[in-house]
């Protein structure tokens, strides 16, 4: 069977006007790949209340969702559900489609196929707060503090099982970079291909003149570790714009002295324009790829981020000694608001924002372009889908 002949489903987890991120923008990359080259993918989520014009996106595709939509709450905080996520992924009924694409941060890979079925699975992560974020998971939860954390712990307990055992369903695995692509060898015993995410470098202009402040674009949440920046920034007393909302953002605006400016919703295009002219770009979580700092060299910034995870695959360090590999950052070796301190301090001392052109910043971000991506899952699809249907000859 050819695949422009073949029904075609792709899964997410969930989409949700609060976090419509990076995963859900993969979710709609593919969806408009398959409908143009091979055919109209059928959609589902375990649920969904994202907006009209966010749907519209999806090409007047309807988003079919699991049980979980018509629960209290179900719309609006699937994560209340989480014990019972993977019995209702495991509920969608896909029995007809011959190509099943899943989109994956949690439980989508989970979905059930046959022998004849062909599921291909890109992962933004193996579940964060099962497997090595559990400490953290534990530390900030509510419920741990008012002593349910022994449930906790059981309910994540059976999380890894199931995440484990739901991954050895898949037949073809896509990681979207090597982090990731070694925590699922860690943690599942697979080997993974690594392909990029798509961003969309042609939102951005890198001819603007740059402008003395810093800018962090994420949401307000613990393990972006934007309190590191704050207390770096509160000795630096050097402006920074955080851009960005979430459940720690009163918190942090507690500890944040007057150069440090909070911009909660502002427009894609007023992103764009920090974007285009701040001096350098700031990041100090550990990302599995982090979209945020290519949209930045996108924009002719550099970036200055934490050393490790996603980052790695995007940013090039200015100290790093291959010079085949296009500078395009500064890394801070640990993971400590001291480390933010020196590494800005360097990089203000020294002037180092004149050693990044931000015309070679944009040029090096096209490699993570949505043509790119497009480009190298065509393929990937094509070889899975000849391995698979060979063995049905």
């Amino acid at each position: 069977m050819n695949i422009k002949d073949s029904n075609i489903a792709i899964v997410h987890d969930w989409f949700l006007k609060k976090s419509f991120g990076g995963s859900e923008k993969v979710s709609l990359t593919l969806n408009n790949f398959l409908k143009e080259s091979y055919n109209t993918p059928d959609i589902f989520a375990l649920t969904s209340n994202i907006e009209s014009s966010e749907v519209k996106s999806f090409q007047g595709n309807k988003i079919q969702t699991s049980f979980i939509q018509s629960l209290p709450f179900g719309k609006t905080n699937v994560q209340s559900y989480l014990p019972f996520l993977p019995y209702a992924i495991e509920q969608l009924d896909l029995r007809k489609y011959d190509l099943i694409m899943s989109s994956s941060h949690a439980f989508a890979k989970g979905i059930l196929t046959s022998p004849d079925q062909l599921h291909i699975s890109y992962v933004h992560t193996p579940m964060r707060y099962a497997w090595d974020q559990m400490y953290t998971y534990l530390e900030k939860s509510k419920l741990s503090r008012l002593g349910f954390e022994f449930p906790i712990r059981l309910i994540l307990y059976k999380l890894r099982e199931w995440d484990f055992y739901s991954s050895q369903r898949l037949d073809y695995v896509i990681s979207n970079s090597n982090f990731t692509s070694n925590r699922i060898k860690k943690y599942w015993g697979l080997v993974s291909e690594v392909i990029h995410p798509p961003v969309d470098i042609k939102r951005f202009n890198y001819k603007d003149s740059r402008e003395d402040f810093y800018v962090s674009l994420n949401r307000l949440v613990p393990n972006k570790r934007v309190d590191l920046l704050i207390k770096a920034f509160n000795k630096l007393n050097l402006p920074l714009i955080i851009i960005g909302d979430g459940p720690e953002r009163l918190k942090l605006e507690k500890i944040a002295n007057s150069n440090i400016k909070f911009l909660r919703k502002i427009s894609d295009r007023e992103v764009e324009k920090y974007m285009s002219r701040c001096k350098a770009f700031v990041y100090a979580g550990i990302e599995d790829f982090g979209i945020a700092p290519v949209e930045a060299m996108a924009s002719g910034a550099p970036v200055i981020a934490f050393g490790k995870g996603g980052i790695l695959d995007t940013v090039n360090c200015l100290n790093e000694k291959n010079t085949e590999k296009v500078p395009t950052g500064l890394l801070f070796k640990n993971q400590t608001y001291e480390d933010i301190f020196d590494t800005i301090s360097w990089f203000e001392d020294k002037k180092l924002w004149r050693k990044f052109k931000p015309e070679t910043l944009n040029e090096y971000s096209q490699n993570f372009s949505i043509e790119n991506f497009v480009s190298k899952i065509d393929f990937s699809i094509n070889k899975a889908w000849e391995k698979f249907n060979a063995n049905f000859i």
